[in-house]
């Protein structure tokens, strides 16, 4: 069994803001040579993509436990089964 459940938004985040800190060494050092105004789409885009893997699987794993929920509950109901007392 897993310890925690895997979150992909926050691994694309973190790989966006990995990208975006080796892109400010590169600039810093004198190896890569762009403007400023390059680093803001990367950020932003790296944002966008973080939100829609984590909206992506918050749906796959709200599908999943419904699934599941669904399967689990194979029983006839209480209210059929005679097990209500009517006092």
């Amino acid at each position: 069994m897993l310890r925690h459940e895997f979150r992909p938004g926050r691994a694309v985040a973190g790989l966006a803001m990995l990208g975006l800190a080796g892109g400010y060494a590169a600039d810093a050092a004198g190896a890569w040579e762009v403007p400023w105004t390059f680093f803001l789409p990367v950020f932003l885009g790296g944002l966008w993509l973080a939100a829609t893997a984590t909206w992506a699987a918050y749906m796959l794993r709200r599908r999943r436990d419904a699934r599941k929920a669904s399967a689990e509950k194979t029983a006839a109901p209480a209210s059929t089964s005679g097990s209500h007392a009517i006092r």
